[in-house]
């Protein structure tokens, strides 16, 4: 998953980080709550680990701040050293999904991370419509029009994480994370695949559904009121 840690104790950031990374994970970093918010807001990311006591803006006001402005649902993992009921009930209050007290054990902290992201795919659909795209994420089918595309397992991939993110950007960074972590191949193999995927997902139709957004990244665009 990729994703992203919000915490200032930068010795307990580093170990979380080290931890999960060495799971196959990919993850950002943010030591401030504005900054945490700001990287939230523009990345697709699959969960936030957020520290409830941060400066510039504590870790509640940042949930509440995520869940009213983000364009699609991010699943919320709080820390915190506040254990008493009140305090819980406050962060769930605030759009948390979990809340796990410090000091925590990395281990716990691995299981939850992988629970709340199948308890985020048990409220998603197995299939993804978009205009005249339909993706079945369960059987790996992809089909334009009714017509079924054979897509090399890279070009399926890609295209699955700009269906997920739809109608959102995603850059070329995050892309190339989420399919290769902390170990892409040469600078050329992103635009290869995405060229691959443009001949099988556009070439036979009336119009390009996969966009490359200039200085930015690449989004999907249904042909009707997206632009």
């Amino acid at each position: 998953m990729h994703i992203l840690l919000i915490e200032d104790q930068t010795a307990l950031a580093a170990n979380v980080m080290d931890y999960l990374t060495a799971q196959g994970h990919a993850l950002d970093y943010a030591d401030n709550g504005i900054r945490g918010l700001q990287l939230a807001l523009t990345h697709n990311y699959d969960l936030l680990i957020l520290d409830l006591s941060l400066p510039g803006l504590d870790g509640l006001q940042l949930c509440q701040q995520l869940r009213e402005r983000a364009s699609r649902y991010i699943p919320v993992l709080m820390l915190t050293a506040r254990d008493s009921l009140d305090d819980k009930l406050l962060g769930f209050g605030c759009g948390a999904d979990d809340y796990l007290t410090k000091p925590f054990a990395l281990a716990e902290l691995a299981v939850r991370v992988q629970a709340l992201s199948r308890r985020h795919l048990l409220a998603t659909d197995h299939v993804l419509a978009i205009g005249e795209l339909t993706f079945d994420r369960q059987r790996q089918l992809v089909s334009r029009a009714g017509q079924l595309l054979e897509l090399h397992p890279i070009g399926m991939k890609i295209l699955q994480l700009l269906a997920e993110a739809y109608p959102a950007v995603l850059s070329r960074s995050e892309l190339t994370s989420k399919l290769w972590g902390d170990n892409p191949p040469d600078s050329d193999a992103l635009r290869a695949h995405i060229y691959l995927l443009r001949q099988q997902l556009d070439k036979p139709f009336v119009f390009n559904m996969l966009q490359t957004v200039h200085g930015v990244g690449f989004k999907l665009m249904t042909g009707e009121n997206d632009g």
